[in-house]
């Protein structure tokens, strides 16, 4: 069953990703990539939360967010291949403040997330 709910999770995880990057870059063809830069980094912080959270969370939640729908939100493959086609076009500028910028906000907001789970974890009795 679990199986089920995390498959389904992705798929959710999928389409949300696709609405985000797709209001974030709405009239913006050719621009700088920041749909899915905001998707990785929100998906970053919201999987150090759930991880920082600990056995606050009940585990098969924990994997049915993280796994499921925080699985299917984030994706380096997306940054990857924007990261080349970036190169390709002549803008190395943009495809190493993609890369890069991915990397760092991405690790930032998920010790955030973790900081954070922790603390809430906390405060939960018991």
């Amino acid at each position: 069953m679990l199986f089920l709910v995390v498959a389904v999770a992705g798929g959710l995880g999928a389409g949300l990703r696709y609405a985000v990057d797709a209001i974030v870059m709405r009239g913006r063809r050719g621009a700088f990539p920041l749909g899915i830069l905001l998707v990785n980094i929100t998906g970053s912080l919201a999987l150090g939360l759930v991880t920082g959270l600990g056995s606050a969370i009940d585990a098969s939640w924990a994997t049915a967010i993280g796994v499921g729908l925080l699985g299917g939100y984030t994706t380096f493959s997306t940054v990857s291949v924007e990261t080349v086609l970036l190169g390709r076009a002549g803008r190395r500028d943009w495809a190493w403040l993609n890369l890069l910028g991915t990397l760092v906000a991405s690790l930032a907001a998920a010790a955030i997330g973790i900081g954070l789970g922790r603390l809430i974890a906390g405060w939960i009795p018991g």
